[in-house]
């Protein structure tokens, strides 16, 4: 079967598949660290929903190769915050259907299918790599497909679909515009091997690092190299003015070791993968001092939609650390109850819910101060579902923690 033409369009002038899968599956050894003081909580307000319920769809990915049962608990926290101390959506209570998959094409389809047999009104798919295969589904039966994370071409440009984060494209566009105000002259990027991954990004970083007067360079890092040392050396021959590593912790921890040796004092352009406490367990947490980090959330600190997560999660999954991928899940539900607090009582139908979505403005992303989302399929057109390509760009701090975050639009 040939690849839709959407999709092909996607791949080619937006957004790397594989290199999306190493952003953001491949980070998916979050642990936690109970010594670090995230900040304060607060006590929630009891204002519970009395209104008829709304059917939601949460994929989860658990009990398979990839198993990442936290990024489901943030949802279901999320969910149980608007049904109890939030008000609901607009009243409604949230009828939360959760079904984990394994992160594999057959347990993917059954999840769909499922949510379309139970007529949920809107389906939540915090991240995964079986977009391809649910979008498509969900679209045929007229259910919204909201993602937080998008790793799928298809997930990109199919009908039916929005995604709350840029991804990958949020990823390098902010990415430039960070070293085109440093005053870079050349970047270089790490990449793993994985499929085209290397290829796609390095396109894709042409067209964002080019027209800001920067040279961009992709180094590929073979997987089955335990040492980079002697690619990553080779490739920084040209004395790049700043680095990046694209790929889960694995490659970071490699990758940054062999930084510590070919150019200690390169200014480093992290994202959450290579900040995470397995990381920096490994290779010292000077190996990430001073870095900017590319996220779209932050945990830590005072401002309070940051606390108020914390808060929430304390409440309904205090056994699910904050810093980990739980926010992928709370996001996108939360997110869910701002874009349905306009919609009218009784039954709420998945076309009702689908033309909320197109109709949101501006919606602060939760968690991530000055991030916010419109999904009118303006935000880059060549990708049309991508709601935002905003990303929070912090300096890492000799505690890890991250500061001075601003954002890039």
């Amino acid at each position: 079967m040939k690849t839709p033409l959407y999709a092909r369009r996607t791949v080619r002038s937006a957004f790397a598949v594989g290199a999306a899968g190493a952003l953001v599956l491949g980070a998916l050894t979050a642990c936690s660290d109970d010594a670090k003081d995230d900040g304060p909580t607060i006590e929630l307000s009891k204002d519970a929903a009395t209104g008829e319920a709304i059917k939601i769809g949460l994929i989860g990915s658990s009990g398979g190769a990839v198993s990442i049962p936290q990024i489901a608990k943030g949802g279901e926290a999320a969910a149980k915050y608007i049904n109890e101390n939030g008000g609901g959506i607009n009243g409604h209570k949230i009828d939360l259907v959760l079904c984990n998959q394994q992160e594999d094409p057959a347990s993917a389809t059954k999840c769909i299918n499922e949510f379309v047999e139970k007529k949920v009104a809107v389906i939540a798919v915090p991240l995964t790599a079986q977009g391809a295969v649910m979008l498509p589904i969900a679209a045929r039966a007229g259910i919204p497909y909201v993602s937080q994370a998008p790793v799928s071409a298809v997930e990109m440009g199919a009908p039916g679909g929005y995604m709350l984060s840029g991804g990958s494209v949020a990823v390098l566009k902010g990415q430039a515009v960070t070293a085109a105000k440093a005053g870079v002259k050349k970047f270089t990027i790490l990449i793993g091997d994985s499929g085209d991954a290397a290829a796609s990004v390095g396109q894709m970083a042409q067209a964002f690092f080019k027209p800001a007067g920067i040279d961009v360079k992709v180094v590929v890092i073979p997987s089955n190299v335990a040492d980079p040392t002697p690619q990553i050396t080779a490739g920084l021959t040209d004395k790049p003015d700043a680095v990046t590593i694209l790929g889960d912790t694995r490659q970071c921890i490699s990758s940054l070791k062999a930084l510590k040796t070919a150019a200690p004092d390169v200014p480093k352009y992290l994202i959450a993968s290579c900040l995470d406490k397995t990381v920096t367990d490994n290779v010292g947490q000077d190996a990430v001092e001073g870095a900017k980090a590319f996220t779209t959330v932050i945990t830590t600190g005072d401002d309070p939609t940051v606390v108020k997560y914390r808060s929430i999660l304390a409440k309904y999954a205090p056994d699910v650390d904050p810093n980990g991928l739980a926010y992928l899940g709370y996001q996108v539900i939360t997110s869910l109850g701002e874009v349905g607090k306009n919609l009218p009582a009784g039954p709420i139908t998945a076309q009702q819910y689908t033309t909320a979505l197109k109709s949101a403005v501006d919606v602060p992303v939760p968690a991530a101060p000055g991030l916010t989302f419109t999904c009118n399929g303006q935000a880059f057109p060549k990708a049309p579902n991508l709601c935002s390509t905003s990303i929070l760009v912090s300096d890492v701090g000799a505690d890890g923690k991250l500061s001075d975050s601003t954002v890039v639009n």
